[in-house]
């Protein structure tokens, strides 16, 4: 049997047409193209074992949608299955269930009855300040570009955008040249949020000017992309509607790009090893959420900046830096002397 995951996952022939209609449905909320990759990979992957083959997913009924179905299948998928992709594979699925009920496609919404493991609430881990020191100063270190796709303007102000303004990597993707705007009160970053839940974000000077260099370097290398008549540089060289980030070819940069910069750099500045696992532009976002709360901001004021959906999310910052603090607390060597026998005074 074929993987359901090696399937095209924008055949629509090959699944149901009430699937399709949840795909519609789920589209007008705005979701990212790898939430939407999510949908389908997921739908596929259980629909594939209900029906006994990834060929019969597009003649599934909804009459096979039964509590009895699920717990089969789920079952069969978490054989082969890490804790992560069941549980998001269970989300999906219950996503779909609650539409198909709402819609009155069904007649109850199996999933609250199917068994998922439960996560371990892992705290964001930021980078140390040490790591954060090493890391821009390897971007200082090597003005000169070893290659044609370095380009040392434009990964700074990858990096320290995503430091200071504490973006997403799909929102520093979608990032226009005016999105940065400035006001009397100092500037702005206007962010597309996830869910087109938009969001402004204040910076100060010092990361406007890493932008302005960056947007001068690019005016050098692509003069032509400039605004016409526009003896100016910085910000004021480039329409509004320009990409704020561009890779070696001058158009939008990708995703792959935008990761793989972001690794070199940390790979440079010898703190790659240090990080977590597939913690890249998110590392930096964590850190930037993380000196928040240690600053003391409120919670609303984290998940407004952070564009988090629940305060519950923003929490968790809030609790690290707790945890941080206490551990920090915990190293006062007065401590040894209690530990020592002294005495009380």
């Amino acid at each position: 049997m074929a993987d359901a995951s090696e399937r095209c996952d924008d055949a629509p022939a090959l699944r149901p047409e009430w699937f399709a209609a949840f795909l519609a449905d789920r589209g007008t909320r705005k979701p990212s193209v790898h939430t939407m990759k999510a949908y389908r990979q997921d739908f596929d992957a259980i629909a594939t074992l209900i029906t006994g083959g990834a060929d019969e997913v597009a003649r599934m009924a909804l009459g096979d949608i039964t509590t009895e179905s699920m717990r089969t299948a789920f079952a069969q998928y978490a054989q082969t299955h890490e804790a992560a992709s069941i549980q998001r594979c269970w989300s999906s699925w219950n996503v779909l269930c609650t539409f198909l009920y709402t819609a009155e496609l069904i007649g109850a919404n199996p999933m609250p009855l199917v068994g998922r493991p439960k996560l371990a609430k892992i705290l964001p881990k930021a980078l140390p300040t040490d790591s954060v020191v090493a890391l821009l100063a390897a971007l200082e270190a090597d003005p000169q570009p070893r290659r044609r796709s370095d380009w040392v303007e434009r990964d700074r102000a990858l990096i320290v955008t995503a430091l200071l303004a504490g973006l997403r990597a799909d929102e520093l993707l979608r990032a226009n040249v005016g999105d940065l705007r400035r006001t009397d009160a100092g500037a702005v970053v206007h962010v597309r949020g996830k869910g087109g839940k938009d969001r402004r974000v204040p910076v100060e000077s010092v990361l406007v000017d890493i932008l302005e260099r960056y947007l001068t370097s690019r005016a050098l290398r692509f003069p032509a992309t400039t605004k016409r008549r526009s003896p100016g540089t910085g910000l004021a060289a480039w329409p509004a509607n320009a990409p704020l980030f561009v890779g070696a070819d001058g158009e939008r940069i990708s995703r792959g790009t935008l990761q793989y910069r972001v690794l070199r750099a940390f790979r440079r500045a010898g703190i790659d090893a240090g990080r977590a696992r597939g913690a890249l532009v998110h590392g930096l976002r964590h850190t930037f959420a993380t000196e928040l709360a240690n600053s003391e901001v409120s919670v609303y004021t984290l998940m407004t900046l952070l564009g988090h959906e629940s305060m519950v999310t923003s929490q968790r910052y809030v609790t690290a830096a707790g945890a941080e603090t206490r551990a920090a607390a915990a190293q006062n060597k007065l401590y040894a002397l209690l530990h020592d026998g002294h005495p009380h005074d």
